[in-house]
């Protein structure tokens, strides 16, 4: 199959292939140039667990506190 570039450098992914990779909107593609071809691979987009939480405790705040506001006082 083949698709034009446009003036902006776009390309638009003909259906059946975007239908048979599962490439839905928002979808986010990894370019590179490999031996003269473009090569274009779905990106990884699973979250690292740690960056996902860095930063949700206030940095004012001591571990006690924090958990004191967040489960009540302790016994």
């Amino acid at each position: 199959m083949k698709a034009t570039l446009s003036e902006k450098g776009q390309v638009t992914i003909p259906k059946k292939i975007r239908q048979r990779l599962g490439l839905m909107p928002g979808t986010v593609i990894d370019f590179e140039a490999q031996d003269g071809k473009l090569v274009g691979v779905k990106a990884d987009t699973v979250e690292d667990p740690v960056a996902a939480v860095t930063g949700i405790v206030r940095a004012h705040m001591s571990v006690d506190d924090y958990l004191e506001e967040t489960r009540g006082p302790s016994r």
